[in-house]
């Protein structure tokens, strides 16, 4: 566990790169029934795992960087999805690789409050992840199931810090519930000396994740309709994670449906309408 900030924005890079990235509990369950069934029939295959593991930012990130790192040895471009990692890496080495993987409710057994956090910022990712698929297919999107998974894994850096340095991840936490009108860059900058935005964008050139990714967490100039797409579906599970009727939800809505009616080509009511039926 990591309780004190590190210097350097490498030394954070290099902590969490060769950290192992913790499941949630239900995936291991998943993992260790699926392993059964293709040992007895042989019949698990990579839509059935990708299925099975897709509501799991952290396995999805774990099953990509560990293929990125087989494409990086033979020298190809890693896949954008989960499905199409599993195809490369194959049902039987997968099963080897990932047969005993941490568990994130052992990792954080003494810090009830951290698997508190962790648990929030999932389902974020999940809402988000949501949202951004609505959009996609509203878009009439060929990429739907990477724009979703895009917008599931945008705040893993999170998650880690939450799973490696969850006394740090708590004090961010209680200082951004202290005070509402502070920016969340600015305190994890106080309490970490970077931000978390800049890890995220460090490791994903290190794990070579999706240009997706990559482009929705891009800030400056305005991203093209996919990671538009991401970048709403984060921004609005985000504004709304604790209800509509959220004050700082109430705020946000004209400006994240006015966003949304500009990528779909709605009107602001239609947009409203819809966003708030896609979360009913």
């Amino acid at each position: 566990m990591i309780d004190r900030p590190l210097p350097t924005l490498q030394a954070w890079s290099d902590a969490f790169h060769g950290a192992e990235v913790p499941v949630l509990p239900v995936t291991a369950a998943e993992i260790q029934r699926l392993a059964q069934i293709e040992e007895e029939r042989g019949t698990v295959d990579a839509h059935t795992l990708a299925e099975a593991f897709a509501p799991d930012p952290l396995m999805t990130l774990r099953v990509l960087t560990h293929v990125s790192h087989y494409c990086t040895r033979l020298n190809v471009e890693p896949p954008e999805s989960l499905v199409g990692a599993l195809v490369m890496q194959g049902i039987g080495p997968f099963f080897r690789a990932f047969a005993s993987p941490a568990v994130t409710d052992e990792v954080l057994a003494a810090v009830p409050a951290a698997r508190a956090g962790l648990a929030d910022v999932v389902l974020r990712a999940r809402r988000a992840a949501h949202f951004a698929m609505g959009f996609a297919i509203r878009r009439q999107d060929e990429d739907a199931a990477v724009i979703q998974e895009a917008a599931l894994l945008h705040d893993f850096a999170e998650m880690l810090l939450w799973c490696h340095a969850p006394a740090l991840a708590l004090t961010i936490a209680q200082q951004l519930e202290a005070d509402h009108t502070r920016r969340s860059a600015d305190v994890q900058q106080a309490v970490l000396g970077i931000t978390l935005g800049e890890l995220s964008h460090h490791l994903m050139h290190r794990w070579q994740l999706p240009d997706l990714l990559l482009q929705a967490t891009e800030p400056g100039q305005r991203p093209q309709p996919r990671a538009q797409t991401v970048k709403l579906a984060v921004r609005i599970a985000r504004h709304t994670r604790y209800g509509w009727d959220d004050p700082h939800a109430q705020a946000a809505l004209h400006d994240d449906a006015a966003d949304v009616a500009r990528l779909l080509t709605l009107s602001q009511e239609a947009a409203t309408r819809l966003i708030m039926a896609m979360d009913s």
